[in-house]
């Protein structure tokens, strides 16, 4: 359940508020479960009961501040991948959240200008490695801190315990 970053990702992008909380992005009834597909299924419930509905493969979640709080279990982040989800935006994110995503594969970026400037619907093109947010809908490019290589590489191969297999082969 690669990301793969070596192409721009693009996707219909879903906004969200701030402070969306772990156990909003996936409730706690569900963390009996460590897949993320099953996880996926259930991604929202507590924040919106209609988003997963709404989501394709590919799409982006773009969020305000401080988005991951909570908990620091891995099961958020594997939730919003085992979903599809190709990438979260956000105006920022809870420290432990951001380590997580990374650790399972999720392609995240912080801007808060990007954040602000997405409405519900825009498509969105992002470039990891050129540090680029593109709103296609709003014809608006936001430069951000482009991911380090050993980052990308994670994120390449599916998440850290992949990659750390992929290194010891």
């Amino acid at each position: 359940m690669s990301a793969g970053t070596a192409a721009p990702i693009e996707g219909t992008a879903h906004k969200l508020g701030d402070h969306v909380n772990t156990d909003l992005i996936v409730p706690a009834t569900y963390l009996v479960s460590n897949d993320p597909v099953e996880l996926g299924l259930h991604l929202m419930e507590g924040y919106d009961p209609g988003f997963r509905a709404r989501v394709r493969p590919g799409d982006i979640i773009v969020a305000g501040e401080n988005f991951g709080s909570g908990s620091s279990r891995e099961h958020a982040p594997l939730a919003i991948k085992g979903a599809w989800i190709s990438c979260v935006i956000a105006s920022s994110f809870a420290r432990i959240f951001f380590r997580n995503a990374v650790n399972v594969g999720l392609p995240i970026l912080e801007s808060p200008q990007a954040a602000e400037a997405t409405e519900e619907g825009d498509r969105l093109m992002v470039d990891l490695a050129g540090g680029v947010i593109e709103n296609l809908t709003g014809g608006v490019r936001f430069e951000v801190n482009p991911y380090p290589e050993f980052m990308r590489r994670i994120i390449d191969a599916g998440g850290l315990i992949d990659y750390l297999l992929e290194q010891s082969r």
